[in-house]
């Protein structure tokens, strides 16, 4: 694969207004202005860890709250990786990563696999981390998947401190999305399904 895989998609709604820039193959720079700060630092982490550049911006009706600003950046960060891999040849596909952090332990995997679905079993220990609403996070993942079009299983297997738990969901987040877009050399420009296309 040659082109770069590149995408800049924007997102306009009465309730929101998202941009979203990426590069798979970046160095893992962030530029993240949503206004929700724990947000940031969750994408700050995929971004690090998956070794992929984003830049981000968005403004939604956080008088009322987070729910559409978190749910919509999740939906075009879904469209641009989907415009980013493009046909898929010669990735991994498949991707997974176990990542600690103290107390907190999370694996998550993902397939592109051109199917969304959404298995999210994180039992948060408390309902907030700092104003940031916990069951967002469910959210987020549920846009990202329906237009990336990807499987992914996110498993929180311990943890005491929620803040814990959900930072090592993103950080494994981000490290089975590198490990999945990773390009394959021994694929060349082939697709890897027995489909031949996904």
């Amino acid at each position: 694969m040659t082109s770069p895989r590149k995408a800049a998609v924007s997102r306009n709604t009465l309730e929101t207004q998202v941009r979203v820039q990426l590069d798979l193959d970046g160095s893992g720079a962030a530029r993240l202005a949503i206004c929700v700060p724990f947000l940031e630092h969750m994408l700050d982490q995929v971004a690090r860890h998956g070794l992929i550049d984003l830049d981000i911006e968005a403004r939604g009706d956080l008088h009322i709250d987070a729910h559409h600003t978190v749910e919509d950046v999740g939906i075009t960060l879904g469209q641009a990786m989907r415009q980013a891999v493009g046909d898929k040849q010669g990735i991994r596909r498949y991707g997974h990563a176990y990542v600690p952090l103290d107390e907190a332990l999370s694996r998550v995997v993902v397939d592109f696999s051109g199917r969304p679905g959404l298995e999210f079993h994180v039992p948060f220990t408390r309902a907030r981390v700092g104003d940031f609403d916990v069951d967002l996070i469910r959210e987020f993942f549920q846009g990202f998947v329906n237009h990336a079009g990807v499987t992914l299983h996110i498993d929180n297997l311990r943890g005491l401190n929620a803040h814990h738990q959900a930072e090592t969901v993103f950080k494994a987040f981000g490290r089975a999305l590198r490990m999945a877009l990773e390009l394959d050399p021994r694929l060349g420009s082939a697709v890897p399904s027995t489909k031949g296309s996904l």
